[in-house]
């Protein structure tokens, strides 16, 4: 990452790509986008097992030159910021057995069961 951020970075000064963070997260999710729009064809639309289509890579790569603009721009060090995830990912293993943010859900239960009332009719 520590190569591809300034290398991005002077790509988009030299080309005057630049722009604000809200429209470097809008191309992010529109790449994001196309990237599961070629997972959907790579699977027959889930009728098949995956398999990467030939335009797989290069969505994969619009992917991640938009999240190193949506970086460079808001001045984060995508090098560290990994490093940084994967040991709180480490920890969470650790502690629960998940890398999962969330707490696991409970299936709620009901006390009193409900009827529905009766019909006059």
């Amino acid at each position: 990452m520590k190569d591809l951020q300034p290398l991005v970075a002077a790509f988009v000064r030299k080309n005057r790509l630049e722009t604000d963070v809200a429209h470097r997260l809008l191309d992010a999710v529109a790449e994001l986008g196309e990237v599961a729009k070629e997972a959907l064809k790579g699977s027959s639309y889930g009728s098949a097992r995956f398999a990467p289509t030939p335009a797989w890579q290069d969505e994969l790569g619009d992917v991640l030159f938009s999240l190193i603009c949506v970086a460079n721009t808001t001045g984060v060090d995508l090098d560290a910021a990994v490093k940084r995830a994967l040991r709180k990912y480490a920890r969470r293993l650790a502690a629960k057995g998940d890398a999962g943010s969330s707490k696991p859900k409970r299936r709620p239960t009901l006390r009193k069961r409900i009827r529905p009332a009766r019909s006059s009719l």
